[in-house]
Parts: C-alpha cells; structure tokens; sequence
C-alpha cells in the first residue's frame, strides 16, 4: 500500500555505527505497513540498558549501523491488512486499531527498524493502545515496554509459575507462598514484577532496594524489604526466610534485574540452593560501561561463578523480548490485551520518569546514552521526545 498523505518518504533515524562510537542520525525510507503491520508516528521512547550493552559493548549487534531503540509510544498513522491465515486474536487486535489511535510497545530483536526514529512499522501484536479511560500520557506509557512484559517471560518460563488471562475469580495460585526475590526491585522490570506478583496473588515478595525505595515498593506490594548496602543484608534475607514455611529451598524464587557478578550474583550465590530457580536478566555484566573504560559481558550464566553456585540451583538467562517465540498466547494477548487493561485498571503503575532534554534528536539520544553510562538514575526511566511538537 501507498504511504498515506502528509507522511514524509524519509526520515530521521538514530543508529550506532561502532562500539562506542557516538550515535549518529541517518535518513531512511519510511515503509508503508504490510499485512498485519501498523505505520506510527514516534512521539516518545525510553532508553534502557540495552541500549548502553548495544551502543558501548556492541552487544547481539552483527552489522553496522545498527537502528538504536526499542520502546515506542505515538500516534497510528497507517494500518496494513489483517494476514489471510490470522488467527481471531490477531484479527481483533488490527480491528481495534484505527488511525489517530495512540499506541505504545517496542520492537523485537530481529526487526530490521529501531525506536529512536520518527516514524516506525511494527507487528500489530507489539503493540498495546493506549485506552484513553487509563488517563495515561505517552510519556508514562513508554515506560512500560518491554520490561513489563519481560515479567511475563521471567514467571512463566523461567519460573514455571502460574498467570492465567483473564484471572479467574477466586482464584490463587497453587504457590501463593512460596517467596520470590527481586533483586534490583527498584529497578523498572523490578517495580514491574513487585506489582505482577501481587496481582496474581503471591503473597511472600521480597524486594531488595535501596532503603529510600522500601515505603513505595510495600505499597506496590512487597512483603518485605532488604536495603543492599547493609552488610548484613544476606543474613537478613536468611533470616526473614527461615520464618516462612518452605517444603523446598528457603527462597524457590530469584530475579536478579542488575545481573552484575559483584553487585548481585555474587552474594545471590550464597541465598540459591538445591531447587532454587535463578532468573538473570542477560547480559551478566563483569565490568559496567562507563566514560573512560567499554564494558566486559557474558551472554552464558552457565559460566559465570561456576566454582561458587551450589549444586542443584537452577540458572536461567532471560532475553524476555523474545517471549512472542515461546509462547502463542502471549504472542496474540500480551500487548495487544493484557497490558493495556492491567493500565486501564491501574492495577499496573507506570515507572516513575525523568525526562531527558536536548535541542534535537540526535542530542536527546545522546544524552540519554551518556545518562545511562553515568547510572545516574534511580527508580526511573529515561524517556524523551522523538518527534517534536508540530
């Protein structure tokens, strides 16, 4: 189909063309959508440590440039035609869509298109419209992709736990219990899990922060908060532990959100026994990127601390964009249906945003990047407009 009228042939893109190169802006055609694809207009993006593991450490990257971003929210200008052999979910997804319509998701690692552009084509079921009875902005919106849905992948894959759609009334889960550890809890995929877990009914979170966190993580529904930089925080996470009922491991659940071996696999290390099921969010980070020294990463958790895990912990290395491979029902309701009605139920909160400036595109990229090589920030997401304002 024929681009709609008003919409440019080129424009803008922001990509990487070496590690540790700064970004640089390319122009590059704007692709009408094909059957079940939808043409947006980019209005905001968030920028994420993934996007610090691909500019500095060239992480999953095998040809340059390489179109930076992942996360989207804007405005539908195009909608491409349901495939012959869609399947109703997918159907009604594309019939939900109109032009106008404001949408928000993120792109998957094979896509041929980054985020950090002003207009984007993506597959209908990366995206989830954003119900305008949420009351929700496109800037707080775009703080959801793709972490909420890497809880998603990291509960039922990696955990083998239960989140059926829709909840069933009554319903609670056969490990309700059972506790689940969130290293990193502040972190967004960690504020994200805190409030999953608790709407699904698992009662025992616990939630490892900085102490500033703790109030606002026990109103999302953390049971009980750990301040990492006390000393004895493993002895506190053990002791806490050793009060609960447990016919297994002491704590069956880890989800480590840092995935550093010094700052969490390390002292995670000495908590995971027999049984205990470790989800580490990939890349594990040896060395942090920073302004003076490229980072050091590894893709295999299987390597890492071999000598110091005991025997029978399960580790498992999450890549939660890929969920839409593993599972069918996600694929068709994860965004299109699940996330937007979690929002418009305020069951799920957006993360808190810090907003980045600059007089252009490339230098709000930019900034973003050099923001998350400071780490600067602290229970919040880099979000930062795309197109500006008409």
């Amino acid at each position: 189909m024929a681009l709609p009228a008003g919409v440019p042939e080129t424009h803008p893109a922001v990509v990487t063309t070496a590690p540790r190169a700064p970004l640089s802006i390319i122009s590059c055609p704007t692709q009408a959508p094909g059957a079940g694809e939808v043409l947006v207009r980019v209005e905001w993006t968030s920028s994420t440590p993934l996007d610090l593991h691909r500019a500095d450490g060239g992480l999953a990257i095998t040809k340059y440039p390489f179109f930076m971003g992942s996360s989207f929210a804007g405005a539908v200008v195009a909608l491409g035609p349901p495939p012959p052999t869609a399947l109703p979910p997918l159907r009604d997804a594309i019939r939900e869509l109109h032009v106008g319509d404001k949408v928000f998701g993120f792109t998957p690692p094979a896509a041929a298109e980054g985020t950090f552009r002003t207009y984007l084509t993506v597959q209908v079921w990366a995206v989830s419209k954003l119900l305008p009875q949420s009351k929700l902005t496109l800037q707080e919106a775009v703080t959801v992709p793709t972490n909420l849905v890497t809880v998603f992948e990291v509960a039922t894959t990696d955990f083998g736990l239960q989140l059926p759609w829709p909840i069933p009334e009554g319903w609670e889960p056969p490990q309700a219990a059972a506790p689940i550890l969130i290293w990193g809890a502040a972190s967004s995929v960690g504020l994200y899990a805190v409030q999953v877990f608790r709407r699904w009914g698992y009662r025992n979170i616990l939630a490892v922060a900085s102490g500033k966190h703790h109030d606002s993580l026990r109103a999302l529904g953390a049971k009980a908060c750990f301040d990492y930089r006390q000393p004895d925080v493993l002895d506190k996470i053990l002791a806490h532990v050793s009060r609960l009922e447990s016919s297994g491991p002491k704590v069956p659940f880890v989800l480590d959100c840092i995935a550093s071996t010094e700052e969490t696999l390390r002292p995670l290390a000495k908590i995971a026994e027999r049984g205990t099921k470790v989800a580490i969010l990939l890349p594990v980070i040896y060395v942090h990127a920073s302004e003076h020294n490229p980072p050091v990463y590894e893709g295999d958790v299987n390597k890492v601390l071999v000598d110091e895990w005991k025997e029978g912990v399960e580790l498992r290395g999450t890549r939660a964009n890929l969920y839409h491979e593993k599972s069918d029902f996600f694929r068709d309701h994860l965004q299109p249906e699940i996330v937007p009605t979690l929002l418009e139920q305020g069951v799920v909160q957006p993360n808190k945003q810090r907003i980045i400036e600059g007089k252009t595109l490339l230098e709000r990229a930019q900034n973003a990047l050099n923001t998350l090589r400071s780490r600067a920030q602290s229970a919040e997401k880099l979000v930062w407009r795309v197109a500006d304002n008409e």
